[in-house]
């Protein structure tokens, strides 16, 4: 072998040593977190004890962004993970509807599917609530009530599952809504307002005013802890049975020695004191749910979700 080959060889193999070392730093530059909704609800909250433990652990800035739709739900902050590149450097903080319902949408970037998960994080304690001079105080009153009422819904998307959960809810209790809206947050001041009668939310945005709300249901199989008395959909309605879930997410094509990191800052921080803190003081269900059962639970949602939908055409 020549002088010249055995330096080619050489150099080829140290550039290849390199590149391997390089790989193997992940994360060496900032890393972002998405989060398709406005500040201050539990995915952002938990996303964001995420990103500093990440920050903490790798010795690298974090981020969490923000990206809410306009009313439209999740769907554009998604977008923007999917169109990002498959590196571990910009990670979705997703509820059960970007794989659940986006790729069924007719949205390109999203269909078919361009996400794996990283886990599961959050169960939220969702409610349909009204305020607490509404002439109901149950599901079976409202239902009642808006035979001969208009009762105005406000949502985070018409597309979404908890809102078609809703829908379905309705439809089995033999009334519907007179008319929708979408909303980015739906708190206390929704309801304040008068713009709507009834509001599907998360707990965590009406506990500054729970004690001038009425709560009617939650959306689950579990009662909600620090609402005993409200029954869940599923007992009104088991057909109707699916848990509101959050979870991160990155695009399909990224390495899995990234998504391990990933996992594993994210499963320490779910088990931490203050996030287990965060899950008595609002009523969640915080937890951290591996990669494979989160791939079994998004096939069993689309098949729950595809029943609603048939229900609703009927």
């Amino acid at each position: 072998m020549s002088k010249f080959t055995k330096s080619v060889t050489a150099m080829a193999l140290a550039l290849a040593a390199v590149a391997g070392s390089a790989q193997a730093e992940y994360p060496e530059k900032p890393v972002e977190f998405v989060v398709p909704w406005p500040p201050g609800d539990l995915e952002d909250v938990l996303t964001r004890m995420i990103a500093e433990d990440f920050s903490e652990t790798y010795g690298v800035p974090t981020a969490v962004v923000n990206k809410p739709g306009g009313g439209g739900g999740p769907f554009p902050g998604a977008i923007e993970v999917a169109n990002a590149p498959a590196d571990g450097y910009t990670i979705g903080s997703f509820i059960i509807a970007i794989p659940v319902v986006g790729p069924q949408i007719g949205i390109p970037e999203l269909s078919p599917d361009p996400f794996v998960p990283i886990g599961n994080f959050l169960t939220y304690p969702f409610v349909i609530a009204t305020s607490g001079d509404a002439p109901y105080s149950s599901v079976e009153e409202l239902a009642a009530h808006a035979q001969d009422n208009d009762v105005v819904l406000g949502h985070f998307g018409a597309p979404l599952v908890p809102t078609q959960v809703t829908f379905g809810l309705a439809s089995e209790m033999d009334f519907a809504f007179a008319a929708d809206a979408a909303f980015d947050a739906l708190d206390c001041n929704t309801l304040a307002s008068g713009d709507v009668d009834v509001i599907n939310t998360t707990l965590q945005l009406i506990l500054p005013c729970l004690d001038d709300v009425k709560v009617l249901a939650s959306i689950g199989s579990e009662r909600i802890p620090l609402t005993p008395d409200a029954p869940t959909v599923a007992e009104l309605a088991p057909s109707l049975d699916v848990a509101l879930w959050n979870g991160l997410f990155v695009h399909a094509d990224t390495p899995q020695d990234v998504q391990d990191k990933i996992a594993a800052v994210a499963a320490e921080t779910m088990m931490s004191d203050r996030a287990q803190q965060l899950a008595a003081d609002t009523g969640a269900s915080v937890y951290w749910q591996p990669a494979g059962e989160v791939a079994a639970q998004i096939t069993k949602d689309i098949e729950t979700l595809a029943g609603i939908e048939a229900m609703l055409a009927e």
